[in-house]
């Protein structure tokens, strides 16, 4: 049998959360606030799993696609540092693989945005060759879809 191991509790994960809550809930101006204090606090060399969720989410308070971008990079850097490992101690984990599909989905719209073509098709592609480690959830189905009509959008003239 199987030992469960319960995910510790993580007080940055909690923080980034009650940010993320804020932008889901519309106040992106006081989450980008919440995400840039925390950001401050946990440094560009700080633990992976907290640099890849606050980049991630920090890249959708972003007004400037420019700093989108930059963001959706930083978090996309942080991704490659962390382990499934590091990922399975938080209660919400997925295979570090599956964060890519959403990652290189984002940077596709950046590129999009900055009317960088063949960068927004290069990330699409790997966004869509990454999709086949998505779980069959809420979460994977959210995912494939939005890369679907990312690729719709891009063929339109």
């Amino acid at each position: 049998m199987m030992e469960q191991r319960e995910a510790s509790p993580d007080a940055v994960m909690t923080r980034i959360g009650q940010a993320i809550m804020l932008l889901h809930g519309g106040d992106r101006e006081e989450a980008r606030n919440r995400f840039a204090v925390i950001w401050s606090e946990i440094g560009a060399d700080g633990d992976a799993l907290h640099r890849c969720t606050l980049a991630h989410y920090m890249a959708d308070t972003q007004d400037d696609p420019a700093d989108e971008l930059d963001w959706d990079l930083r978090a996309l850097t942080a991704a490659d540092g962390l382990s499934d490992e590091r990922v399975a101690e938080h209660q919400d984990a997925l295979a570090v693989r599956a964060f890519y599909p959403s990652l290189h989905l984002n940077l596709a719209a950046d590129y999009l945005k900055l009317r960088c073509p063949d960068a927004a098709r290069t990330h699409l592609h790997r966004a869509r060759a990454a999709a086949e480690a998505l779980p069959d959830s809420g979460y994977g189905t959210g995912v494939r879809t939005a890369i679907e009509r990312l690729e719709l959008r891009m063929r339109q003239p």
